[in-house]
């Protein structure tokens, strides 16, 4: 069996998220956060101490983009795939990562320089830079949705479930007030889907 080991609402919500759309069983392990430093015994599991780390057999990612492809492309077919004779399979795998490394990380670091470190380690101008940063980021989903519904390929696949984190972690650092009408309406929709409120309910046990 699929075993996650996850944060509430982490990166790892990704993988949660696809592992509750695509229906396939798992085990589940809450960790606190961050897990490194409140759970030594996890560095034994994943030395670089971060999550999702996922294990599939002999398989261990620890990319939380990566994994809702590989779960999408192993556990198929599934229409959350965008498949390589598909028009839109760059388009789905340009957004995959994009929702990390663009528009995840800059609120990486309004995370830790706004909660993470000690007060005194705090830098309310690095924050503040890296939230605009991300703010000009989603300009480019505000255009991408301009129309359209989802992402690419006319349907909800997991390019969503990778962008569609960003949002979430932009609502709990409460940037959700630069959402462009476009994406506040996106992320009405991700928001109710079953496999995300599955994967709520999931972390909230």
């Amino acid at each position: 069996m699929i075993e996650l080991y996850h944060c509430d609402d982490a990166r790892s919500f990704r993988a949660l998220w696809a592992l509750e759309e695509m229906g396939l069983p798992y085990r589940l392990h809450l960790l606190p956060f961050p897990p490194r430093i409140l759970s030594p015994g996890y560095l034994d599991l994943n030395p670089l101490g971060t999550i999702p780390l996922m294990l599939d057999g002999e398989i261990r990612m620890t990319e939380s983009a990566a994994i809702p492809q590989y779960l999408a492309t192993r556990y198929g077919p599934t229409p959350l795939a965008v498949g390589p004779e598909e028009a839109d399979y760059g388009l789905w795998l340009d957004w995959l990562h994009r929702g990390e490394a663009t528009l995840t990380f800059p609120q990486t670091i309004v995370l830790r320089y706004t909660r993470l470190e000690p007060k005194e380690r705090r830098l309310q101008q690095a924050a503040d830079d890296y939230a605009q940063w991300f703010v000009s980021r989603l300009r480019h989903v505000t255009r991408a949705l301009s129309d359209r519904e989802w992402l690419c390929a006319g349907r909800f696949t997991m390019a969503d479930i990778s962008v569609g984190y960003a949002l979430l972690l932009a609502r709990n650092l409460g940037l959700d007030g630069k959402f462009s009408p476009e994406v506040a309406a996106y992320w009405a929709r991700l928001s109710v889907r079953p496999g995300f409120l599955a994967a709520k309910a999931a972390q909230g046990e």
